[in-house]
């Protein structure tokens, strides 16, 4: 990419920080006019910026995804140990997901952008890379793939019924029982299956 200058580094920026708002609220729905209103500029700007509407989301995606939350690339580097892992996990989701704390964005523009074929097709590619394919490289034995995307079930899943349905058995529950039901959920996960 070509230097943009400190003025067009900044506009950029606007422009990104727009539409993940915008995003978050209305998922792939949301308009590139509305994105450049909020943003200060025009919809020939956004477009000159990003080149389409796709590549925009992308690189919301991207930027988002990488921002921490509950299953960060520090978190797998540092566990010492598979234990560890599912407990770290475990107390990641149920802090992350309290009743009083805001959705994460990159689980709203998930939720809200489902509808979406290119949305849906952007979002697998970047939570394959983010989150599927390093967790699996840490599972051992077989079939890692596929439990790595059931751990991401079990994240999503109670992330939609704590946070968004507001599942009373979730949503009161003590954070310590919740940690502990999921960490024993993520152990048999992680546990390489004799057959």
């Amino acid at each position: 990419m070509q230097s943009l200058g400190k003025k067009g580094t900044a506009t950029r920026q606007a422009i990104l920080e727009s539409a993940r708002l915008a995003f978050t609220q209305a998922g792939y729905d949301a308009g590139v006019r509305e994105i450049a209103e909020k943003a200060g500029v025009t919809a020939m700007l956004v477009n000159r910026y990003f080149g389409s509407k796709e590549q925009l989301f992308e690189e919301v995606v991207e930027a988002t995804l990488a921002a921490p939350g509950i299953l960060t690339q520090e978190l797998m580097k540092n566990a010492p140990d598979m234990p560890t892992l599912c407990r770290d996990i475990a107390t990641a989701l149920v802090a992350k997901t309290m009743p009083q704390a805001t959705p994460m964005d990159g689980f709203l523009i998930l939720l809200r952008s489902a509808n979406n074929a290119q949305a849906t097709a952007i979002l697998r590619k970047k939570f394959e890379a983010h989150f599927a394919q390093p967790l699996a490289g840490l599972l051992p034995g077989s079939e890692t793939p596929q439990r790595a995307a059931l751990f991401l079930a079990v994240i999503a899943g109670v992330q939609v019924l704590r946070q968004i349905v507001e599942m009373e058995a979730l949503t009161e529950a003590r954070p310590e029982y919740l940690a502990r039901y999921l960490e024993a959920l993520f152990s048999v996960l992680a546990a390489e299956q004799k057959s």
